[in-house]
C-alpha cells in the first residue's frame, strides 16, 4: 500500500489522460472501447481525489487539436461524454462534487452542451471538491482568448497597458479563480503538454507514468501524489532559503 501523508496533498491536481487508444489497439479493440473503459479510470481518480480531501481535480478530456481525428471516433467521444456527464450527477450532487468546463464548448454538439450546462448549473452551489473538465479546450486558444479580452478593454479605456500584469491576464482565463494546479499527472509515457493549461501549469510538479489511462486507478494515483510529497517546492528560491523559512515559521 502506498503512503499518503494527509497533511501534504496537494490542493489542485490535473490530469492528460492519454492511451486509451494505444490500450484498446494492444488488446485487437475498438479505440472507442479503450475510451469506454476509460471512463472507469475517471471514476477512480475522481473518488480517491474526493476522499482524501484534495479540492481541485482538472481532467483533460479533448483538446482543440482532437477534432482532428475521424469522425466516427470524434461522434463516439462526444456521446461517451455525454452520457457520463448525465449519469454521474447523482454522485456529484451525493458527494458535494462542482463541476467546471473550459474550452471551446460551442464547438460541442448540442446535447453535450445542453448536458454540460444543466450539470454546472445543478452543481454550483456544492462545496466539496472542484471538478474541472478541459473539453474542446486548447492552451494557446485561451491566452489569446484572454489577449483579445484585454486589448478590448484597452480600447474602450478600462485599462492602462502599462498596468497589465500577471494577475491580469490570469483573471481574464478560464480558469479564473482556481488555483493552478500543483501536480500534473501525464498516462502512456508521452513527454508533452500536448497544449494544456499552458499559463496555469508555470510551477507545476510534473509525473509521468507509463500506464496507459485504462489501467491507470487507485494505486496509480496515489504513486503520483507519493511522488509529489517527495518534491520541494521552491518556486525560484533556493534549499537554504526554504529552510529558514520553514524555522521562521515554527517560531
Amino acid at each position: 500500500m502506498v503512503e499518503i501523508d494527509p497533511s501534504r496533498l496537494p490542493r489542485h491536481v490535473a490530469v492528460i489522460m492519454d492511451g486509451n487508444g494505444r490500450w484498446a489497439q494492444q488488446r485487437g479493440l475498438s479505440r472507442l472501447h479503450g475510451h469506454r473503459v476509460g471512463k472507469d479510470s475517471v471514476r477512480a481518480v475522481v473518488e480517491t481525489a474526493r476522499r482524501l480531501g484534495i479540492r481541485y481535480l482538472s481532467l483533460y478530456a479533448f483538446s482543440t487539436e482532437n477534432w482532428r481525428r475521424p469522425p466516427r471516433e470524434v461522434d463516439g467521444l462526444m456521446s461517451l461524454l455525454r452520457r457520463y456527464i448525465a449519469t454521474e450527477l447523482g454522485k456529484m450532487m451525493k458527494h458535494q462534487i462542482r463541476l467546471l468546463a473550459v474550452g471551446s464548448l460551442r464547438r460541442l454538439p448540442l446535447p453535450v452542451r445542453e448536458a454540460l450546462r444543466a450539470t454546472i448549473d445543478a452543481t454550483k452551489h456544492n462545496t466539496g471538491m472542484t471538478v474541472i473538465l478541459a473539453v474542446s479546450y486548447g492552451g494557446r486558444e485561451e491566452i489569446a482568448r484572454a489577449a483579445r479580452a484585454i486589448a478590448r478593454r484597452v480600447r474602450r479605456g478600462e485599462l492602462d497597458p502599462e498596468h497589465i500584469t500577471a494577475g491580469t491576464v490570469e483573471k481574464h482565463l478560464a480558469t479564473n479563480g482556481v488555483p493552478d494546479p500543483d501536480l500534473l499527472i501525464r498516462t502512456s509515457g508521452e513527454m508533452r503538454l500536448s497544449n494544456f493549461f499552458l499559463w496555469q501549469l508555470a510551477y507545476t510538479e510534473m509525473y509521468v507514468t507509463d500506464t496507459l489511462w485504462p489501467d491507470f486507478r487507485e494505486r496509480e494515483f496515489l504513486q503520483a501524489l507519493s511522488f509529489f510529497q517527495q518534491r520541494q517546492r521552491r518556486f525560484g528560491r533556493t534549499p537554504e532559503q526554504l529552510e529558514r523559512e520553514g524555522l521562521r515559521a515554527a517560531n
